[in-house]
């Protein structure tokens, strides 16, 4: 991995965990991000990172796919039990099923190994403008006619400026990412987005990214919002039903 200096340090201390067995890796790691300025708390077993969640807050999960003990799958769902933290996941071999797998335990991104530490710090501030995100006024949805602030699509309502969405008037926890993922819907009902777009406005990705992560939060966020609530259109991208 390379140790190279790119880009800024950011403004505030952000603490990473990071959970990854190998010794070397995890100091390589840990070394490259504390040159950024980062934080970082490390673990080289799935229960001991899990340990460290319980016991001290961090901004991002960094967690590897193959662990002892616990292996960052299995970590990842225990975490999404309590918390909304960004997550992202590490494989060594970027094998579709350790992809989908991170994904569907409710990671926001991955990364395969060996990667270089100015991607990783790049998906690292992604992650945390995500986690972060308060909607600027040209991505805030306008609202329904009638003087509400609130968005309604059938049963789903959302409102954009309190960061709530509530499904037949109950509440819906989102991840920062299917929040985004949603807004980014509720902004443009009825047309169609490409997952380059998606990957662009909503993951923050200034290149060509995996349109595995677009689908499988699709996925999740169907199964939160309703399985019909948004629509794929094959060979193009989703929209959002009216």
């Amino acid at each position: 991995m390379s140790v190279s200096d790119v880009g800024s340090r950011p403004s505030t201390t952000v603490t990473v965990l990071l959970v990854e067995d190998d010794e070397v890796i995890r100091k390589t790691v840990q070394m490259a991000l504390e040159r950024y300025g980062y934080r970082v708390s490390t673990a080289g077993d799935g229960l001991t990172g899990l340990e460290l969640f319980r016991e001290q807050r961090h901004d991002v999960l960094l967690l590897d796919v193959m662990l002892p003990g616990l292996d960052g799958i299995g970590l990842c769902r225990k975490i999404r039990e309590s918390s909304m933290d960004p997550i992202l996941m590490m494989s060594a071999r970027g094998d579709a099923l350790d992809v989908v797998s991170g994904l569907e335990a409710g990671a926001d991104d991955y990364v395969v190994k060996p990667v270089d530490t100015s991607v990783l710090v790049a998906r690292i501030r992604s992650l945390l403008r995500r986690a972060s995100f308060v909607p600027g006024p040209e991505r805030t949805p306008e609202p329904a006619p009638g003087g509400g602030t609130d968005l309604v699509f059938g049963d789903l309502s959302i409102d954009p400026q309190g960061l709530e969405v509530h499904r037949a008037g109950e509440p819906v926890a989102l991840a920062p990412t299917e929040l985004r993922l949603l807004l980014e819907f509720a902004a443009n009902p009825g047309i169609v987005l490409d997952r380059q777009t998606l990957l662009r406005n909503v993951w923050d990705y200034g290149w060509d990214g995996d349109s595995r992560v677009v689908d499988l939060c699709v996925q999740r966020l169907r199964k939160k919002i309703g399985p019909d609530r948004i629509e794929t259109v094959r060979g193009f991208g989703y929209k959002l039903r009216r």
